[in-house]
């Protein structure tokens, strides 16, 4: 009897451990992939005709580029290209050297940055499967040789739009702050989690709110020790 009795309460333990892990796979592999898509393929077409403008007015603001396009590593460290609207210009000087940055952002590209509006192309990274509309922001492919193994654990879900560090802080926190949040979003992600990051993200925007108001203002690079 008491064999039984052990039995049965190791059952219970083990089948409600189970059926969150279940629960939890679903949502992850199902569920939220399922919603990114059609989510970004909704808000895409809804904001198309702003889109299509903007992009006409990048491309004369920065003499035949709307777009801008960069290596970045996702989920598994598997490199996908990003997809951004391109608020500075290519202008060098006499020797060929790009500018700083204060002199080849422009009027409207400053302006797209400060509405957020610069990280709506991504819409088509979620649609293509690269991105999902929550997860860690998605870094340069340079900083991978620097993570520490708690750091590079960020890889193992898709990078996002917004995330548990951009609603937390964004570029006014710490690199090992930002880290924080990204690894926390790993061990916590679930659907409820993902809505809060969204909700929030969209009050940021509308505030503006830890949005970055011209390309000047980003962090620092990421040198493994900061």
């Amino acid at each position: 009897m008491e064999g039984s009795g052990h039995e049965t309460l190791n059952g219970n333990q083990y089948g409600k451990g189970c059926r969150k892990s279940t629960n939890l796979k679903m949502y992850q592999r199902i569920i939220k992939p399922g919603f990114d898509v059609l989510s970004a393929f909704i808000i895409l077409i809804l904001v198309l005709p702003i889109l299509l403008p903007i992009t006409m007015l990048l491309f004369i603001a920065n003499r035949g580029s709307a777009f801008f396009i960069q290596p970045r590593p996702g989920l598994n460290q598997k490199i996908f290209n990003l997809i951004k609207f391109k608020t500075m210009n290519d202008r060098r000087n006499a020797e060929g050297q790009l500018l700083p940055d204060q002199e080849r952002i422009t009027k409207i590209g400053k302006w797209v940055r400060s509405t957020s509006i610069d990280e709506l192309p991504q819409l088509i990274n979620v649609i293509k499967g690269d991105m999902s509309l929550v997860g860690p922001r998605p870094l340069l492919a340079k900083y991978l040789p620097l993570y520490s193994d708690f750091q590079l654990r960020r890889h193992e879900v898709k990078p996002g739009i917004t995330g548990w560090a951009q609603v937390n802080g964004r570029n006014s926190i710490s690199w090992s702050k930002k880290f924080e949040f990204d690894i926390y979003y790993v061990d916590n992600i679930s659907f409820t989690l993902d809505v809060k990051i969204l909700i929030t993200t969209i009050k940021k925007v509308l505030r503006r709110k830890d949005v970055n108001s011209s390309e000047v203002e980003t962090m620092e690079p990421f040198t493994g020790n900061n």
